[in-house]
């Protein structure tokens, strides 16, 4: 998501210039991260540290909210994206005044709010309920279209060449002294699968760890020696055994040219 909201930021940037016509800095995007301890007040702010305000150190929540919507509207900021949504408690009075303050600024800011978060469902942020907490949540829900983010999968072709296509994107964005063509996409790819379990959160911190190591090392290149000496995240870790176990003997591959198989490795 990040990706895509660097992307438009450019885009933006490219088709409008770097400044309005008031001549103001353009912002197409606005990111703000939350904590477990966000209010309606600690979000305002941060929104207008974000644009560099010199108001973000006192005032109101009221007058803190006028300041960012002065510095949306000047900055003709198009996106806000909310990061780490799940750390956000819903069920908290914080979680509900930010909930109904998302719906203020998804009223009366000209923007598109972006919410990016792990395990939403689960945590209730789309759930319908008695409670007033429920019923501010559900409304969350109904103004939200989700997207999700699947782990990758490698029982048919399809898959197979999606996951391939990420490792030549990957690999061609590396700045690695002796990376080679295929670096990624070849000579590692069942490697990185099993690694990773098809998750690209997984796959990115591996990868991101190991380049790292390699330049401390001077290798400058990744392969299964120096990447085996990198740990994951926990939960990679403990499904890898079953994952190698199927690659090494053949009854899943994430080869793009192999037909079809039976088993899922997702």
């Amino acid at each position: 998501m990040l990706a895509f909201a660097r992307e438009f930021h450019h885009r933006e940037i490219a088709e409008s210039g770097e400044y309005t016509d008031a001549g103001h800095e353009r912002l197409p995007v606005c990111r703000v991260g939350l904590t477990g301890n966000t209010g309606m007040k600690e979000f305002n702010r941060a929104l207008l540290e974000f644009f560099g305000h010199p108001g973000s150190k006192s005032g109101t929540t009221a007058q803190f909210a006028h300041r960012a919507l002065d510095c949306v509207l000047s900055c003709e900021c198009r996106l806000i994206a909310v990061d780490d949504l799940h750390f956000l408690r819903w069920n908290h009075a914080n979680g509900v005044e930010v909930s109904n303050h998302f719906k203020y600024i998804a009223n009366e800011f000209p923007v598109t709010l972006v919410f990016i978060g792990v395990g939403l469902q689960q945590r209730g942020l789309f759930s319908e309920g008695a409670s007033y907490a429920d019923a501010v949540l559900a409304q969350t829900g109904r103004r939200t279209t989700r997207l999700g983010m699947d782990p990758f999968l490698v029982n048919t072709g399809r898959g197979r060449r999606e996951w391939r296509k990420l490792l030549l994107a990957i690999e061609q964005r590396l700045v690695l002294a002796n990376k080679v063509p295929g670096m990624l996409a070849d000579e590692l790819s069942d490697y990185l699968f099993a690694r990773s379990t098809g998750h690209i959160g997984s796959l990115m911190t591996l990868i991101n760890r190991s380049c790292q190591r390699a330049v401390r090392t001077g290798v400058e290149r990744l392969d299964r020696d120096l990447m085996d000496k990198v740990k994951n995240d926990a939960a990679a870790d403990a499904a890898r055994r079953e994952l190698d176990a199927a690659l090494t003997s053949r009854r899943i591959t994430t080869r793009a040219n192999q037909p079809k198989q039976k088993a899922n490795a997702g």
